[in-house]
C-alpha cells in the first residue's frame, strides 16, 4: 500500500448510501507500507463534484468507474484490512493536485 493509491472497500457505510466505496491513501508511504501499522488516512471518492478547491476531479482514466472527485475535506482513518481491492495509482499530475487540495483543506497555505 502506498500514498496516492486508490482502493475499494466492500464496507457499505450509511453516509455513503450503503454503496461500496473508493478511497485514496493520503498517509505518507512510511505509514502506508508499514505492516505493523493497521490504519491509514484516506480521502473518500464521491461521484458528485462540488467544484471546490478541496477536491480533485478524477474519472475512468484514473481507474474509477465514472467521473468522480476526491474530497479532501472529509479525511478518514481506515483500517488497511477494509481497503479490500487495489484499483489504481494516481498519476504524478493528480498527486500534485491532491497535495494542493489537501493543503487547502487543512489550511496549510499560510
Amino acid at each position: 500500500m502506498n500514498r496516492g493509491e486508490i482502493y475499494g472497500s466492500k464496507d457499505k457505510a450509511a453516509e455513503r448510501g450503503y454503496k461500496p466505496s473508493f478511497y485514496v491513501v493520503v498517509s505518507r508511504d512510511f505509514i502506508a507500507e508499514n505492516d505493523d501499522i493497521s490504519t491509514v488516512v484516506c480521502a473518500p471518492i464521491y461521484t458528485e463534484m462540488l467544484g471546490v478547491r478541496s477536491e480533485v476531479p478524477i474519472g475512468p482514466e484514473d481507474g474509477v468507474p465514472k467521473d468522480s472527485s476526491i474530497r479532501c475535506d472529509f479525511l478518514t482513518l481506515m483500517l488497511k484490512t477494509k481497503l479490500t481491492h487495489f484499483v489504481a495509482t494516481l498519476s504524478h499530475e493528480k498527486k500534485q493536485a491532491l497535495d494542493k487540495a489537501l493543503a487547502y483543506a487543512l489550511q496549510l497555505n499560510g
